[in-house]
């Protein structure tokens, strides 16, 4: 499995941004497919997670409302749409998936088995 992510940048506050990831080597259909971020000298959280197309999705507090996962199966892609960025939303980006059997929507954050490489998001105020 590969995860290729891109659409990062610099950006102003209140900006947007829509993140891409494309996903190679398996049939993505029956994957949750997922958004984490890392800032700066913090550890990798949780930002949203989609179980499958048109299902439930999930957000971390701090961006719901602002940010939409979304994917589309036919390309093996996710994407993130970042709405009203804040400077605390700077950080690197990384996309992940993982088999619907590692994966529970109590913890929507946890059990993801393969990641990308990251793309850098800088809010600027």
């Amino acid at each position: 499995v590969q995860l290729q992510a891109y659409g990062g940048g610099l950006v102003q506050a209140g900006g947007s941004l829509r993140l891409s990831c494309a996903a190679s080597g398996r049939t993505f259909s029956s994957y949750v497919m997922g958004w984490f971020r890392q800032a700066p000298g913090k550890e990798r959280d949780f930002v949203a997670a989609n179980r499958w197309s048109g299902g439930t999705t999930y957000y971390t507090d701090s961006v719901k409302g602002r940010f939409t996962i979304s994917r589309d199966d036919a390309k093996s892609t996710v994407y993130l749409q970042m709405n009203s960025l804040k400077p605390e939303d700077t950080a690197i980006y990384y996309c992940a998936v993982t088999p619907q059997a590692l994966w529970s929507t109590a913890t929507p954050g946890v059990g993801f088995r393969y990641w990308g490489q990251g793309t850098l998001v800088t809010v600027s105020s």
